[in-house]
């Protein structure tokens, strides 16, 4: 196929493929009848990802390109297929006969609508008897779609359909990088992210025609999925939790701060209380500084689309307020610190009242603490947001030579 033919190709039916040889055949053929069938240009590509059953034979004997992927992995296969596929629009799926590419109408005509990611519905479209485990049905994908519909506000129902079209150069253009099962989830959370036109249509699964069991493991790839899920949300996984330890801790410590506060008649709270609220705030404190500087350092490194509300964030904090409020807290730690020494001097260094020194020193040891914390926070944000001298390629001239000026030479052969 010339460049200008592939130039031309509307569609790529791509399929990530790893000892597929039972269904293989029967899977491409369905995928050409379809572009015969609805006229629509394109290409069957094959993924391999290093199979040993004579796969990559029976794809080249069923008219499919092959290409190998020597990293291993889903998400590494289907990566490899994107970038080698030659149509405008991609459509993947597994090729275990799961997925009926004799049916993909109305993926090509979201497509063409203008959505730039389609995803399959299996839950809409009907669910064959046998071809998901229940635990997938009614705990695994339900629970994983509604966390991924939480996080990142996305109108997905089913987040993990292996059935899904794009627009190539949309998807190109997100940066995928996990190379596992979680590659579906970062499609779908990037795309999400980075504000891309998503639509959802109805799509079936059948039981699967192998007689081998699947590559995938539940309990191993469900967790997977939830991790990158947290990781790519720190809001949810950092920043909530720790405003509301920060909420819960402060609160307490407000409370105690002039003295015990009793509850009932036989539980009072006191200093071991306002302990563990101060230690909430400290911890509180950290999650939020690690929400921060996680987020800065995925926008920095492409793993999140960069936030223009999230941008103003960080130059509202710059390293000069935090050093300013850092050293606030700390003088306040020092003062309280400088404070409890001169009362323990006044007792000649003796014993000294329980119930009166432990609040204060407890303030004063978590403004201090919390201020060191707060500078070490905006230092390693501050190092993280050091911008980058972007190397380029100068083109530097070589000086053309001046022809010598002739040398007057005298008679006798001088200079």
């Amino acid at each position: 196929m010339t460049r200008d033919q592939a130039a031309e190709l509307e569609l790529t039916i791509l399929m990530p493929c790893l000892n597929e040889a039972e269904t293989l055949a029967l899977c491409i053929d369905k995928a050409r009848n379809y572009l015969a069938r609805a006229g629509v240009t394109g290409e069957i590509l094959i993924a391999d990802n290093g199979s040993t059953d004579g796969s990559q034979q029976i794809a080249a004997a069923h008219g499919a390109r092959v290409i190998s992927v020597s990293e291993k992995g889903y998400g590494a296969a289907l990566s490899g297929g994107i970038l080698s596929a030659r149509g405008k629009y991609v459509i993947m799926g597994d090729a275990d006969d799961s997925y009926d590419f004799s049916a993909l109408d109305p993926f090509v005509a979201a497509l063409r609508a203008g959505n730039q990611l389609v995803m399959g519905n299996r839950f809409a479209g009907g669910i064959a008897p046998g071809a998901m485990p229940p635990l997938h049905r009614f705990l695994g994908n339900p629970v994983l779609s509604f966390v991924g519909r939480l996080l990142f506000k996305t109108p997905i129902g089913d987040f993990h359909c292996g059935l899904r079209g794009f627009d190539r150069q949309a998807i190109l253009d997100l940066n995928l990088r996990t190379t596992g099962m979680e590659f579906a989830s970062e499609m779908v959370v990037k795309a999400s992210l980075g504000g891309l036109k998503i639509a959802e249509v109805p799509t079936t699964l059948s039981r699967d025609g192998r007689t081998r069991p699947p590559h995938l493991r539940s309990f191993r790839d469900g967790w997977r999925h939830l991790r990158f899920l947290l990781l790519f949300s720190p809001r949810w996984l950092f920043l909530y939790p720790g405003m509301v330890l920060v909420l819960i801790g402060l609160l307490a410590s407000l409370a105690l701060l002039r003295g015990p506060v009793q509850l009932t008649d036989t539980i009072e709270l006191d200093v071991h209380t306002l302990l563990v609220a101060t230690m909430s705030v400290l911890v509180g404190l950290q999650s939020i500084s690690f929400a921060l500087i996680g987020r800065a350092f995925a926008t920095r490194y492409g793993f999140i689309p960069r936030s223009e509300r999230f941008g103003k964030v960080l130059e509202a904090l710059s390293l000069e307020r935090i050093l300013i409020f850092s050293l606030v807290l700390m003088v306040g730690g020092l003062i309280g610190l400088v404070w409890a020494v001169d009362q323990w001097a006044q007792t000649g260094f003796g014993r000294l009242a329980y119930s009166q020194m432990m609040r204060p020193m407890i303030f004063s040891m978590t403004a201090l603490v919390a201020g060191l914390q707060t500078m070490m926070t905006g230092f390693l944000s501050s190092m993280i947001s050091v911008p980058l001298l972007e190397q380029r390629k100068v083109e530097i001239a070589e000086p053309v030579a001046a022809s010598p000026s002739p040398v007057p030479v005298s008679e006798n052969g001088g200079a």
